[in-house]
């Protein structure tokens, strides 16, 4: 084997293979001349990517592996871990983006001469992307003595640096493979893919900000400092101070100045990479903790957009409780956030304003009334917005956007003064009926993907009205103009939903529509309810024995899904990458979606190069992970939506197999016990091993004619419960609220 070749695990063998790891395992009993392990580690070994394909191509397995299959298993290989790896296949990308030409003459050196030639070009683009001071910036009115030590540890926080030789000469395979890469996908795309598999490989080593909630969050930010006297968008200087893998940043666009610091250093050089592909805006990112070490003393931003780690206790409260950025009083060792959003409002201009995504705790804990109150007298704090819970993670809790401006003492052109008023905005109330982030049957749970325009622009449009005016139009149990002096009592409480009024008084009407629309449910509900034993129409009189229905005690001859594969009657593939909410690219069906029977409520994350498997109508979804009996047949309306992970797709082929014939006899619990890992539905479903019984089509569709039935009766009492669960909230808040009589 090369010195150099690339590793795989078993798990990246089964995606090349597009098979479970149960096969992997079983190719490695039955076939002697499997490839033998070359590291890892006996329970977790890895095997020579170059004889991997081999053997699946001689196999008749593979045909071809993907060029991103490929570098995506060398980067994952690689001796210094992915984020290394994605480090060198970076700054390759970042120089076939900028310099194209310079690449295309790199690529053609040799093997020992490619690496200190490429280190060298490498080392100008990220000196010209990254290099040099944060820009100069008018100072405050009132400027802030640096934090003790910040100067000293932001002058050693140093941009991140080009791959030297050495490192590039261990990985020469890698670097080909993307400069290859770049040349099929684009440089963008093609870090966007290397890059979005490590963070979907690790989902809990980084918490992500949805691209929808960015570009609200930064919608919020941009066009409010855009008034007379400050400057044009182009010119904005935008800082994220916890700034993670730039999803903020990446919204604000093509602003200026994009200024970011990552505590991860890895993390923070990947970070200055993917923006540095995505705009043309000057980029500095730099690495080190906010709190404790600013990289950026003294900078004035036009915005400050920023996502902070939640619920920190070490953040710093004893070495940093003199530092001058606690303008409005010292944040207590449980209120991270709070010291975050005073780090913030300190690097803002006079009428800058700041953008935080908080916990909703944050609002109303009585640990941080004072720092609450003491924002709120001088006008710092001007609105908080109650977002829908599957807005951004943790995705069961309903966070809270804070939109604050730095107050401008000196009263200058264009200055905003301190308003009277906070804008409470409670999210959930814009959404439609049944949207909401609440669990609960009918798949209405926090994942559940948000009506992100109608969002947006009531979100916008209520900040507007009240950044202009200082107060806007109450709409009552979505958004109210608050005066300052009704919430400077002893909690301080901020949380929206306790200061507005509560919704439309039309309960009469509303609820009596409500009640008509469930007693017309119910009633069809019970005229489809299906009669244990009940043959389906056209099928021979009770006693009759059904065609294709096996005598009393007979063994039913059956076949797996494997072998139907195999033999061409379907077509196998397994979901692509995980869905991400607020997401601008294609709908995605999810697990939770087959499970609870409810439209595509995932989206793809916009220009993903990975293509999505799409579903067709007629196809048969299945979920693999702990959930049962479960086989859904994609109906017209779903079809065309990227298949989400966990689920595999069954395509059979109309001639020789009924979908509804396929789905009804996957979802027996018998079935779905024999082909799990374990003796009960909690493990994982091999899919191929599913049995389906053996029977002319003709009988198929008798047979399919009954399981579509059963699915219309199985939609039906969903729709009932949430109907139900609907008007009784309605009556209970009716008569609580006093809107309606006993």
């Amino acid at each position: 084997m090369p010195e150099n070749a690339a590793e795989v695990t078993a798990a990246g063998i089964a995606r090349l293979a597009g098979v479970g790891r149960a096969a992997v395992s079983n190719w490695r009993r039955r076939h002697p001349d499997f490839p033998q392990p070359v590291g890892g580690t006996d329970a977790s070994p890895s095997f020579s990517l170059p004889e991997v394909e081999k053997w699946l191509r001689d196999q008749g397995k593979l045909a071809e592996v993907p060029l991103r299959e490929r570098v995506w298993q060398q980067a994952a290989s690689h001796p210094g871990g992915t984020a290394d790896a994605l480090r060198l296949a970076g700054a390759v990308l970042l120089l076939a983006a900028e310099r194209p030409e310079e690449w295309r003459a790199l690529s053609r050196e040799s093997d020992r001469t490619l690496p200190a030639r490429l280190a060298e070009a490498a080392a100008e683009v990220f000196t010209q992307r990254f290099g040099g001071p944060p820009p100069a910036a008018p100072a405050p009115a009132a400027p802030r003595a640096a934090a003790p030590g910040a100067a000293a540890h932001g002058a050693a926080a140093l941009a991140p640096e080009a791959p030297g030789p050495a490192a590039l000469a261990a990985a020469v395979p890698l670097v080909r493979a993307a400069g290859r890469l770049a040349a099929e996908l684009g440089p963008r795309q093609a870090y966007e893919f290397l890059l979005g598999r490590h963070l979907d490989t690790n989902p809990r080593q980084y918490t992500l900000t949805p691209p929808g909630l960015a570009e609200l969050m930064a919608a919020l930010a941009l066009p409010g400092t855009a008034r007379p006297g400050a400057p044009p968008v182009q010119a904005f200087t935008v800082l994220d101070p916890a700034c993670g893998t730039g999803a903020l940043l990446r919204a604000a666009g093509d602003c200026g100045t994009l200024l970011g610091q990552e505590a991860d250093p890895a993390l923070a050089a990947l970070t200055a990479v993917r923006l540095a592909l995505r705009t043309s805006a000057e980029v500095r990112v730099r690495a080190g903790d906010s709190l404790r070490a600013d990289a950026f003393p003294g900078l004035a931003a036009d915005a400050v957009l920023c996502h902070p780690p939640f619920n920190e206790r070490n953040w710093g409260h004893d070495e940093l409780t003199y530092d001058p950025r606690w303008e409005y009083g010292l944040p207590a060792r449980t209120e991270s956030e709070l010291a975050w959003v005073q780090h913030a409002l300190a690097h803002a201009r006079p009428g800058g304003t700041v953008v935080v995504l908080m916990p909703p705790a944050a609002a109303s804990r009585r640990s941080g009334r004072r720092v609450r109150a003491d924002l709120l007298r001088r006008g710092a704090l001007r609105a908080v917005v109650a977002l829908p819970a599957g807005s951004a993670p943790p995705y069961g809790i309903p966070l809270h956007l804070w939109v604050l401006r730095r107050p401008d003492p000196t009263g200058a052109a264009g200055a905003v003064p301190p308003s009277p008023h906070l804008l409470l905005v409670d999210a959930a109330g814009l959404l439609p009926e049944g949207h909401g982030g609440h669990g609960g049957h009918g798949g209405h749970g926090g994942r559940e993907a948000l009506p992100r325009q109608l969002l947006r622009d009531a979100v916008l449009e209520a900040w507007e009205s009240f950044d202009r005016h200082g107060t806007t139009e109450a709409r009552p149990g979505v958004a109210r103009a608050v005066p300052v002096i009704e919430l400077l009592d002893d909690d301080v409480d901020l949380a929206p939903a306790r200061h507005l009024p509560p919704p439309a008084a039309d309960d009469g009407p509303e609820l009596i529509g409500l009640r008509e629309r469930l007693a017309a449910t119910l009633r069809h509900t019970a005229e489809i309810t299906p009669a244990p034993g009940l043959p389906v129409s056209g099928a021979p009189a009770p006693g009759t024995p059904v065609s294709g229905a096996p005598a009393p005690g007979a063994r039913r001859p059956t076949t797996t899904v494997g072998e139907l594969a195999r033999a061409g009657a379907l077509l196998m593939r397994p979901g692509g990458p995980g869905a991400v909410p607020g997401g601008d690219g294609p709908a995605v069906l999810t697990e939770h979606d087959v499970v609870a029977g409810t439209g595509p409520t995932g989206t793809l994350p916009a220009g993903a190069p990975e293509a999505p498997v799409l579903t067709e109508e007629g196809d048969v979804v299945v979920p693999v992970l702990g959930r049962g009996a479960v086989a859904r047949v994609v109906d017209r309306e779903t079809a065309g939506a990227a298949l989400g992970r966990n689920l595999w797709l069954l395509r059979p082929d109309p001639a020789v197999l009924d979908p509804w014939f396929l789905a009804g006899f996957l979802r027996g619990t018998a079935n779905t016990r024999r082909a799990s890992s374990y003796a009960s539905t909690t493990g994982r479903l091999d899919v191929r091993r599913l049995q389906v019984p053996r029977m002319p089509l003709s009988d198929q569709r008798r047979y399919g004619a009954r399981f579509r039935e059963l699915a219309g009766f199985e939609s039906a009492l969903r729709e009932a419960v949430v109907l139900g669960e609907q008007l009784v909230r309605g009556l209970h808040d009716g008569l609580t609220d006093g809107r309606l009589s006993p």
